[in-house]
């Protein structure tokens, strides 16, 4: 399905930084990430990652995320956006991410 060029630009692209990420209880998919997007105040997102990364080797990485999708509980947890990630050839989930440190919050293009 095409969207048009309007439509996209509508969709808000931003750089954070994981700061914590732990299970989410109930969930062997899902682990709850709180992270920096440059804002007053951390989000939290519900990300569908647990089979492909440890919690503890999220921490400090930084990651793309979609800052203006509309709230939505996910097993409990308010998630305050979504990462984009893609699937390799494998199936395997695979984060994608800047290959160079960016300031959070700063507008992919």
């Amino acid at each position: 399905m095409e969207i048009s060029y309007e439509e996209f630009s509508k969709t808000e692209l931003r750089v954070a930084t994981i700061l914590s990420a732990e299970p989410v209880e109930g969930s062997g998919k899902l682990l709850k990430l709180t992270i920096d997007l440059g804002e007053a105040a951390p989000r939290t997102l519900a990300a569908g990652i647990a089979k492909n990364y440890e919690p503890a080797q999220l921490v400090g990485r930084q990651i793309i995320v979609v800052a203006n999708l509309a709230p939505r509980s996910l097993k409990g947890v308010l998630s305050q956006g979504m990462l984009l990630a893609a699937e390799s050839a494998e199936g395997a989930v695979v984060i994608l991410m800047p290959d160079k440190p960016v300031p959070n919050g700063s507008q992919v293009k």
